[in-house]
């Protein structure tokens, strides 16, 4: 009997001193700083559901707000000095956006929580373009920069510093891409396959199905390795050095308030091992890339560098 009592005095101890951890982050606000829809928001609503699914916080609320690739919700966010624990999502595209802005506000002035999902994209051509490799494509690049035309999003996402990357491998200048501004998915599939841009990309989801069609052909796909059920072979197995992955990831304050920083941190490492997490990220053909904090800040610095070395190698600083 006695030891049976201190069995449960331990076990009732270890359940207190851990449930704390999440019951604390009450009223929690999850910011997507871009419209409905999107991989922000996305990551922020799936966010939401796991965490009230696995009681990890209470009263969760999603907030949009878009602007200036997402420069207006980074600075609302560290200005706004909220009373409640919130957290904000942060991409790739974020980390051009402050460059392009001249944001007086970046990511230093976040505190970077996790990695959490990630898209490697491919470069498509037409299906009856007549390159039909990636060496092709370049060969004519070089002989004749301005007859490829690049179809992307805005200039320094992550469109364009994929061909930024190419360019180099490839030992040309990235300012000689004859980059063409396309302001959609759809606008992206249809300017290929109409043949008005020689080549194409965005996340693979997007395009998948006119590759498994044969509508597209798909050239190189930027992962640093093949991935498993994609039938694309990667720059790096043909030769280039061209690895980039459209991640999104979740920042929260620099100055937190009391166990605050641990609780999300713990609420944020608990949801990536659950099964809903796993779902959500095989529906959309995102991959699975969680860093913790430490590991994160490593992976940040690095590519914030690397970022801006390619906006000015692209001159567009």
């Amino acid at each position: 009997m006695k030891r049976l009592f201190v069995a449960m005095l331990t076990a009732g101890a270890l359940a207190l001193s851990a449930s704390p951890v999440f019951a604390q982050l009450e009223r929690l606000e999850i910011i997507a700083p871009a419209g409905a829809g999107g991989g922000y928001d996305q990551n922020a609503r799936i966010t939401q559901s796991i965490f009230q699914q696995y009681e990890l916080a209470t009263r969760i609320q999603v907030e949009n707000q878009p602007g200036a690739g997402g420069t207006i919700g980074l600075a609302n966010y560290v200005n706004g000095n909220k009373r409640n624990p919130s957290i904000l999502m942060i991409g790739l595209s974020l980390v051009g956006a402050v460059l392009t802005n001249k944001s007086q506000v970046t990511l230093d002035d976040t505190y970077p929580l996790a990695m959490l999902s990630g898209e490697y994209q491919p470069i498509v051509v037409k299906a009856d373009s007549p390159f039909k490799t990636l060496d092709d494509l370049i060969a004519q690049f070089k002989a004749d920069p301005g007859s490829i035309s690049w179809g992307g999003s805005g200039p320094g996402g992550s469109d364009h510093l994929m061909y930024g990357l190419l360019a180099k491998a490839a030992g040309m200048d990235p300012k000689q891409i004859n980059y063409i501004v396309l302001t959609s998915g759809g606008e992206m599939l249809s300017g290929v396959m109409g043949g008005h841009v020689t080549v194409g990309t965005g996340g693979y989801s997007e395009l998948a199905s006119q590759i498994e069609s044969g509508e597209l052909r798909a050239l190189a796909i930027g992962a640093p390795e093949p991935i498993e059920g994609i039938d694309i072979p990667t720059f790096v197995e043909q030769g280039y050095d061209v690895q980039l992955v459209n991640w999104r990831a979740v920042v929260s304050n620099k100055d937190p308030r009391g166990e605050e920083r641990a609780a999300l941190e713990a609420a944020v490492a608990k949801m990536v091992t659950t099964p809903e997490w796993q779902a959500a990220l095989d529906q959309r053909g995102w991959q699975d890339i969680y860093m913790p904090p430490e590991e994160f800040a490593e992976f940040l610095k690095t590519e914030e560098a690397r970022v801006e070395l390619l906006f000015k190698e692209l001159g567009l600083l």
